[in-house]
Parts: structure tokens; C-alpha cells; sequence
């Protein structure tokens, strides 16, 4: 059941290109996507955001945190140190990853903090304030002025004749 066509919704909006195109990317997807490492995302405000990964086993000089094109990239790649060293089992994986989270409009990553095997990445919604709602405050026509203007066009009239 992946055959969905959006055409419909395409007649009644404008200006929604980005999401038809992410939609296009999610569908088009492969369906086994990554685990690893796992991963939260958690809202901690009204318009703020906290993307918590596990990354045991990783320093914070091992690990990337990038916004490009629209997306959070986060990325490791575990120095090898293993010289010298015998495992008997290695149950902690260190494997290089990358993760990527599709942002929406005016989404900004404010900061990032590593701390007992955690990566936290702070976002924030900051609507500008062109697109915040704003009330238009309505004025009509005084009874007195329609009567001034209607006047002013009857003697203009009387004048012409």
C-alpha cells in the first residue's frame, strides 16, 4: 500500500513544495531503516525541542553535530585505539554512525551538551514575526461620511447638467 497520490492535496495549497518532496523521500525510502544508536526526541516547551541520543563508548571530539540543508546531521567515528588490547567479548558498539533529522521552518539548533554517554541537542521554534498571527483592526464607513459622499457626487452632478 505505497502508492499514494498527493495531486489532490497539491490543487487546494500552495506553497507546500518542500513537503511533497519529503514525503517523496520518506515513500521512496528503504524499508529497514538504521537503529543505531538510539535515539528520543522529546518536546521541553511550547517551541523548544530535545533530540537525545546514546552514544556510550564516544568522546566528544569522536562526535559531529551539523545543520546543513535544512537537516540535523549527527556523526561518529571511533578512533581505534585497540592496541595492546585483548577482548574476550565486545559488546559495546563503537561503530561509525550517521543520523539525519529533517527540520522544519524556522527550527535552530541553540546548543549541544555530551554527558554520561548522551548526546543532547537543543532546538527552538522561532516564528519570525511576520508570520505571527496579528490582528487587522477593521474600520467602516461613518453613517455622517456616506452622507458627505454622497452629496459631494449628487452636486457634482447638478453642476455638470
Amino acid at each position: 500500500m505505497r502508492n499514494f497520490d498527493p495531486t489532490p492535496l497539491f490543487r487546494a495549497s500552495v506553497g507546500f513544495d518542500r513537503v511533497a518532496d519529503m514525503m517523496d523521500r520518506m515513500l521512496a525510502a528503504e524499508p529497514a531503516q538504521p537503529t543505531y544508536p538510539p535515539y528520543n526526541i522529546e518536546k521541553t516547551d511550547e517551541n523548544a525541542y530535545r533530540i537525545s541520543v546514546a552514544v556510550a563508548g564516544f568522546t566528544a571530539d569522536e562526535l559531529n553535530v551539523e545543520v546543513k540543508e535544512g537537516a540535523l546531521l549527527i556523526s561518529a567515528r571511533k578512533v581505534e585505539d585497540d592496541e595492546g588490547r585483548t577482548f574476550l567479548h565486545r559488546g559495546i558498539a563503537t561503530r561509525a554512525f550517521e543520523r539525519r533529522f529533517q527540520l522544519a521552518d524556522h527550527v535552530k539548533v541553540t546548543g549541544a551538551t555530551h554527558a554520561d554517554g548522551m548526546l543532547h541537542v537543543d532546538l527552538v521554534r522561532e516564528i519570525p514575526e511576520a508570520l505571527k498571527p496579528r490582528r487587522i483592526e477593521i474600520s467602516g464607513a461613518r453613517s455622517g461620511d456616506k452622507a458627505k459622499l454622497v452629496e459631494g457626487k449628487s452636486e457634482g452632478k447638478s453642476k455638470a447638467a
